[in-house]
């Protein structure tokens, strides 16, 4: 409940700032438009930002839910296979070098304008964070409790489904929360470049047509979208580290 009073707190301070801003300024509305006609388009065109609100949010769920388990079972073999880790972590550290802009199109052409482009996107994008995270989570474990789990005859499953992954689960948190704030950008980047759907779609086409509520209206949605995967990611991971005292310091 704290959680959402600070949000609300912080989203009627940012709506007033804006409302000053347009208003001192006295900035056309084709070019920033006022917390009202925002308001106003909402309401006016509430079943299309529903429709397209729905496409993207499904992308997003999607490509989190995969992102989370190929980052994971990628951290996963990084522990069991030096080999593994030796070859495959200097690509996935170089892929973070391309542009996403650039992967973008390509993706387009070899997969399609379907909805599996934009899934991929959001997985490309929150994949590294979540591997990295994960991976240094199940390496930072205290050698006298690697040591000693060794000694009362833990094999690697076990000292893996026992120990490693319940320690790295306060930096894993770290790499989903991350995640959460990036996940509907790789979504959108990829409705940007090819889509006829979605809420990266409606903003390229109501740009297009100098509706520009209408575009403020869908990147507000996206907001919201991205506050509550941000808050339910953070609510989860709270209840799977309350032994961790340093997860939960305000």
């Amino acid at each position: 409940m704290k959680t959402f009073i600070k949000f609300l707190f912080s989203f009627v301070i940012f709506i007033v700032t804006w409302w000053i801003i347009q208003y001192l300024t006295k900035t056309p509305s084709y070019i920033l438009p006022s917390p009202y006609i925002v308001l106003l388009s909402i309401m006016n065109n509430l079943d299309l930002l529903i429709y397209h609100s729905f496409i993207t949010f499904y992308e997003i769920l999607i490509g989190f839910l995969l992102g989370i388990i190929f980052g994971m079972y990628t951290g996963i073999l990084f522990i069991i296979s030096k080999s593994t880790r030796r070859w495959l972590l200097p690509f996935i550290i170089l892929t973070q070098a391309i542009p996403i802009f650039a992967i973008a199109p390509i993706l387009t052409l070899w997969v399609g304008y379907g909805i599996w482009s934009k899934i991929i996107m959001t997985i490309l994008i929150i994949y590294f964070p979540i591997t990295i995270s994960f991976y240094d989570g199940l390496k930072r474990i205290d050698p006298m409790i690697v040591n000693l789990a060794k000694l009362m005859g833990a094999n690697t499953f076990t000292m893996l489904l026992k120990i490693r992954i319940p320690f790295a689960l306060p930096q894993l948190s770290s790499g989903l929360k991350l995640a959460a704030a990036f996940a509907p950008m790789g979504a959108v980047i990829g409705e940007w470049v090819g889509s006829s759907k979605g809420l990266g779609y409606l903003m390229l086409y109501a740009s297009g047509r100098v509706q520009i509520d209408l575009m403020f209206a869908s990147i507000i949605i996206l907001a919201i979208f991205t506050v509550t995967l941000y808050n339910i990611v953070t609510v989860v991971t709270n209840q799977l580290t309350k032994w961790d005292p340093k997860s939960h310091l305000n």
